[in-house]
């Protein structure tokens, strides 16, 4: 773990605990704490091979449709059918997922104290019944789950603010982390896709609102405020997981060309200035406001804007991370072909 990454992590852990010890502007916690979450996630993301899930063009273009169509049949289930009992599925779901989360994102701080073989060595459970289905993990992974079972547990008993905002952070870190958008090209797709997808569920339908105050799930971060009638300010995970994934590929684009972080600096910049703005035009209007309208704009903008200016539009077009990843597995296979002798016998 970097300096920069260990820093960030330590501040956004402190900035998650301040509010239960002193009043804390909500407007600047919103800000910090999802820069802080974007910028944790996508050095996470920088690992010898590229993130395990890799968009495709296609799934891009089907995210807004897939997303719409969950988020409709959200409303419509707390429409007709009781919140509690949804809410009380919802938990079950979430208590498990929460626990993966959770020990995922503790692990990397935590593995160098483990012995080396509890780090490496997995074990397999299969389904008694379904033989097909199987769990992979390792005696580090078993063991970080225990805190985070009994925090899921306090979450699942006590609903506090400051528990879903954990988990909250966690699924994001985890999101950046794991998930690929391949290529730029890619990135781009999804972000204007999803560009109108907010503008339309949020400015022309009550749909959006409404599920986002019915959902009592860690899908949303949660902010206090001093107003006794609007007591949190509320977040959406994937205003920060979206964009978060396309500044991760940027960070990872630098580092596949070994220069500094040119592309990343410009994304996250234009990402805490759609933020920024997304914070103003809600207060000025007094309203909840779809994020991804200035968000979008931004990280795109920045993006483009700066490759415009160097003059690197081609490379930035054409880099697509599962080559880059095939090449470097092919150099590395050369690399120990040639240091092994018996390997070029045979």
């Amino acid at each position: 773990m970097k300096t920069s990454e260990r820093v960030a992590t330590l501040s956004l852990f402190g900035l998650m605990v301040l509010p239960m010890f002193m009043p804390v502007n909500p407007n600047l916690n919103v800000i910090l704490t999802a820069c802080l979450t974007v910028y944790v996630g996508c050095y996470r993301s920088v690992k010898d091979t590229p993130p395990a899930e890799t968009m495709s063009n296609e799934h891009a273009m089907r995210f807004p449709l897939v997303g719409s169509a969950m988020l409709l049949s959200l409303f419509l289930l707390f429409k007709f059918v009781s919140k509690d009992l949804v809410n009380a599925v919802l938990t079950c779901y979430f208590f498990v997922l929460g626990i993966v989360a959770l020990s995922a994102t503790m692990l990397p701080s935590l593995k160098r104290f483990f012995p080396k073989d509890w780090n490496e060595n997995q074990i397999t459970l299969q389904a008694p019944i379904f033989r097909s289905l199987s769990v992979e993990f390792t005696k580090s992974q078993l063991v970080t789950a225990i805190p985070g079972t009994f925090f899921c547990v306090w979450y699942a008993l006590k609903k506090h603010w400051l528990a879903n905002n954990i988990l909250g952070i966690a699924f994001c870190i985890q999101g950046i982390e794991m998930l690929s958008l391949g290529s730029f090209k890619t990135g781009a797709i999804l972000l204007a896709g999803l560009f109108f997808y907010d503008i339309f569920w949020v400015f022309f339908t009550p749909v959006m609102v409404s599920v986002a105050k019915s959902f009592d799930a860690p899908i949303k971060l949660l902010f206090p405020t001093s107003d006794a009638t609007r007591p949190f300010s509320m977040l959406g995970l994937g205003d920060i997981v979206i964009p978060g994934i396309f500044v991760a590929l940027a960070l990872r684009f630098d580092v596949s060309r070994g220069k500094e972080n040119r592309y990343f600096r410009s994304a996250f910049l234009g990402y805490t200035v759609g933020l920024v703005l997304t914070i103003v035009v809600m207060n000025w209007f007094q309203a909840a406001q779809p994020a991804l309208l200035y968000i979008v704009p931004g990280v795109l903008g920045f993006v483009a804007t700066h490759c415009l200016w160097n003059r690197e539009v081609k490379a930035l077009l054409e880099f697509d991370e599962s080559k880059t990843s095939s090449e470097k597995e092919s150099t590395s296979d050369e690399q120990e072909t040639n240091s092994d002798p018996s390997k070029k016998d045979d």
